[in-house]
């Protein structure tokens, strides 16, 4: 599966990500004579342990990696000028190799939102069920158990999670429930509010203890494959067209994977399809370059047009994230000293996991979430901005949870490297549905070189901030509730006025569990807000950029995945997605991958058994 000589293949895949390792491996286990490459700008990631062992994600996010690629937004004034960092994976798997690994599904409702011919859920779930290996639990009607991706409890049970579902099944009065991914459940036992606190389960092997991606589990076990090539450090420029046919890819050596070689062009011709898997950021660009947009775009870029489709790049959509630590017990287990790379912790717990998959190796240390909807009380709370998106979107349809409320064990973000040697504990939580959308396009920048024009839209709706606000609150008194509790890391909260009782700092303990809930004032309020337009990031969940839409419509690709405009292009991965998804993106991706496989083979006549 390495590069050699060949200038011609059957399917070329622009992008080597999550969604392309499956298309191509499932279109290579079915008919392995098919000569298949692989173009990614990143690097391998086989049997790497940065990419295999699931607790190392944390390291991936570092503003000094090289398995990301970091896209630079414009400032935006709801974000108080701030310029968003927006990133994306860039390794062969993509985001599946770095990601959280947590497991969530969305309801399949979703997607029969997308009112796509051949995408609804009742096409979809044999789909679902085809790509996974759920370890969990035996006999669940929409979950898979014999397929390639691994679902598993992972290697480690944390308590201080448990101390998450306790508080919340008590204070919050939400119920339990063992599968909050079963696409439907939300709440137990009324239409009113949903909201199951569930134990997480994970893209972990529940044996060997490792991060089950896309790339190891669609394309490396293929490796006996002469036909299946994988050409890494390869930036793909523009797809190349003869007429308005794809006929191949012209690609350059990447900067960031191979500084020091030279960026002369290559061309690779494709004799049956071209399919860009790019990503919400590197498909729409690669159309740009290509001649394939808006005219207004391509003009101001001096780039020839091929086809007018001024969708390409429009309806930018990401999940809304915030993180706020806390600081936890000193008995409590936290990922903290993993992830401080603490030798003898790390040497012990490799050992553990190098034996027999478990140990904190093989966790991501998030363990619970909720999947969150407002009763009657919260919604009064929230106030009047956020009703009209509650009685347009969400009223009538008690299976859209608003957002995902999750504790992380341990701290993961910028001031890694910086606090003191204790634990710590994150709460996590991020918007599903936000009404703001964006856009993502390519532009020239002032020396004449390629730059990104990227809007992310974040909080431009009013609406958007409302539920984002209400979290910080509804969670921070969860987390004073919880026995390993001992205050907030204060530089790190809202910066409340003297005086507030509101105040962070650190504590003794815990307060009672029936305690009164901090009571905030109109200042505080507004000290929540601008911290939150201060910090509000991405949930690493791009989508939509060249959506799956009528083209009337600014759609970019037909039912069938389809370039409009011209013949022999297909696009596969997220940007396709219309509308967006109640869910960790992972799941989506992987699906897509599984439809665009039955797409192609069909369209060439393979017999699609695998």
């Amino acid at each position: 599966m390495s590069p050699s000589s060949p200038t011609e293949f059957d399917i070329i895949f622009a992008g080597g990500g999550a969604t392309a390792c499956v298309v191509a491996g499932r279109l290579a286990a079915c008919d392995s004579s098919l000569k298949i490459l692989v173009l990614e700008a990143g690097e391998h990631t086989l049997d790497k342990p940065a990419h295999v062992q699931p607790y190392q994600y944390a390291f991936h996010i570092a503003p000094t990696s090289t398995t990301l690629t970091f896209n630079f937004a414009n400032p935006s004034p709801r974000l108080n000028g701030r310029a968003l960092i927006v990133t994306s994976g860039r390794s062969v798997g993509g985001g599946s190799t770095i990601n959280f690994g947590s497991y969530t599904r969305p309801p399949a409702s979703d997607y029969d939102d997308w009112a796509v011919e051949g995408w609804e859920s009742r096409n979809l779930i044999p789909l679902m069920k085809k790509l996974e290996t759920y370890e969990v639990q035996p006999g669940r009607p929409t979950h898979g158990y014999t397929g390639p991706i691994k679902v598993s409890p992972g290697g480690h049970k944390l308590g201080i999670c448990e101390e998450f579902i306790r508080v919340g099944t008590t204070y919050h009065k939400r119920p339990y429930s063992d599968d909050t991914d079963d696409l439907e459940t939300c709440n137990t036992y009324s239409a009113i509010y949903c909201g199951s606190y569930s134990c997480v389960k994970r893209y972990i092997d529940g044996t060997t203890g490792k991060r089950s991606d896309a790339a190891h589990c669609y394309i490396y076990n293929q490796a006996q494959n002469p036909n299946l090539q994988i050409w890494v450090g390869k930036r793909v420029t523009r797809v190349i067209f003869e007429d308005k046919r794809a006929v191949g890819i012209e690609f350059t050596n990447d900067p960031v994977s191979r500084p020091d070689a030279d960026r002369s062009l290559s061309t690779v011709k494709a004799s049956k399809l071209v399919v860009v898997s790019a990503g919400a950021f590197g498909s729409p660009a690669i159309l740009e370059r290509s001649g394939i947009g808006a005219e207004a775009v391509l003009k101001r870029c001096g780039i020839k047009p091929l086809v007018s489709l001024p969708g390409v790049g429009e309806n930018y959509a990401d999940h809304n994230a915030v993180s706020v630590p806390y600081l936890a017990a000193d008995e409590a287990i936290t990922m903290d000293p993993l992830w401080r790379r603490e030798e003898s912790v790390t040497k012990n717990a490799l050992a553990q996991w190098t034996s027999n998959g478990k140990s904190l190796i093989a966790s991501n240390g998030a363990d619970a979430k909720i999947k969150w909807r407002p009763d009657g009380d919260e919604l009064k709370a929230m106030g009047s901005a956020f009703q009209p998106r509650w009685n347009e979107f969400f009223r009538d349809r008690p299976d859209k949870c608003v957002s995902i409320f999750s504790l992380i064990a341990g701290y993961v973000g910028p001031l890694v490297g910086t606090l003191p040697p204790r634990n710590y504990m994150m709460a996590v939580y991020f918007t599903l549905y936000p009404a703001s959308a964006g856009s993502m396009h390519i532009k020239v920048d002032a020396n004449g070189k390629e730059a990104l024009d990227f809007t992310p839209g974040f909080l431009d709706d009013p609406s958007d901030i409302v539920p984002i606000n209400f979290a910080y609150k509804k969670m921070r008194e969860i987390y004073r509730r919880m026995p390993s509790y001992r205050g907030e890391l204060a530089e790190a909260h809202p910066k409340f006025p003297e005086g507030s009782a509101a105040a962070c700092g650190e504590a003794s303990g815990p307060v009672d569990l029936n305690a009164p809930d901090i009571v905030y004032t109109a200042e505080d309020d507004e000290a929540i807000e601008k911290y939150h337009r201060d910090c509000v990031q991405t949930t690493w969940h791009s989508l939509g950029t060249c959506a799956m839409k009528p083209q009337a419509e600014q759609g970019v690709v037909d039912a069938r995945l389809n370039v409009y405009g011209v013949t022999n292009l297909k696009i596969a991965d997220m940007s396709i997605v219309p509308k967006n998804v109640g869910t960790n993106t992972y799941s989506t991706a992987l699906l897509i991958g599984e439809k665009a496989a039955m797409i192609i083979a069909e369209e060439l006549g393979i017999d699609f058994d695998v």
